[in-house]
């Protein structure tokens, strides 16, 4: 079971309200805001495909580009010990700090997926 649905390297998300009955969910990991809904699984998939697509050809007409979806950089706020111990590993590794919490997050992440 998930509750992220993937189209053209677009993801949505799934949720439900009670109030409303309703399926309903926006494209994630994107500034703009694009959003959809439906009674029933199927046509929340339908909607979510609609609305990429429609968000997609609404930035070609108006001549911009669509935001892109993970791009490969973000932010991170480590506080100050854990940035001080990953720029010294990094120095000390005689590489750079990204590649320091590259390969962090990539070993965290292969051990989680093996784990769950």
């Amino acid at each position: 079971m998930s509750d992220i649905m993937e189209y053209k390297g677009y993801f949505g998300s799934v949720r439900y309200s009670d109030d409303d009955e309703v399926l309903h969910g926006k494209i994630e990991f994107i500034r703009d805001l694009v959003t959809y809904e439906s009674r029933d699984a199927k046509g929340l998939k339908r909607a979510f495909r609609e609305a990429v697509d429609d968000y997609i050809a609404l930035c070609t007409e108006t001549g911009r580009a669509p935001d892109t979806p993970l791009k490969g950089s973000f932010n991170v706020r480590t506080g100050p010990e854990l940035h001080r111990k990953a720029m010294i590993l990094a120095r000390r590794r005689d590489t750079n700090l990204n590649s320091v919490v590259t390969e962090a997050l990539k070993t965290y992440l292969e051990h989680e997926e093996k784990a769950g």
